[in-house]
């Protein structure tokens, strides 16, 4: 799909500010309310506005320790990949699960409260995912900066 300043206009509008009214969207990226209604659905329906979410304070729920953990697999069977997709999709301390290029075979983020937290998750849960033959850990020391709004690329513009 191909984007205008318009629609660059609301695609950054909602990912700084997603509790917009309709007409204040419509305000900020200088077009009236049905115009922007219809300019949204259509940023929807193409896939480029993929879900809308709110972003929860990780600290104020009591899980200010990230630990990004390599998981390197007993073999790269499909079967084994997709039992353990399924499997670690449904561990919910892991935010995240990339499959890899490199030595691990994935790299996941698991939000947890503190080292005793992780313990238990590392012992009782990740280390008995089917196929897991490896993990690796690594706390973080503190988050330098988090974005959430993604720029848009020149090459999609009009």
């Amino acid at each position: 799909m191909r984007l205008d300043d318009v629609d660059v206009a609301i695609l950054t509008e909602l990912q700084e500010h997603g509790r917009l009214t309709n007409s204040e969207l419509a305000e900020r990226a200088g077009l009236s309310a049905s115009a922007c209604h219809r300019r949204v659905k259509a940023l929807e329906t193409s896939g480029v506005i993929d879900r809308y979410v709110a972003i929860l304070s990780e600290k104020a729920l009591g899980r200010g320790i990230t630990v990004y953990v390599q998981v390197t697999l007993d073999n790269q069977k499909r079967e084994t990949l997709v039992a353990f997709e399924t499997a670690v999709e449904a561990v919910p301390e892991v935010m995240e699960c990339y499959l890899m290029s490199g030595d691990a075979d994935y790299l996941i983020r698991v939000l947890v409260r503190d080292a005793n937290d992780y313990e238990h998750v590392h012992r009782e849960v990740l280390s008995g995912l089917p196929g897991v033959a490896r993990l690796v850990s690594s706390f973080t020391i503190r988050r330098v900066f988090s974005r959430t709004t993604m720029p848009v690329p020149e090459e999609l513009r009009v």
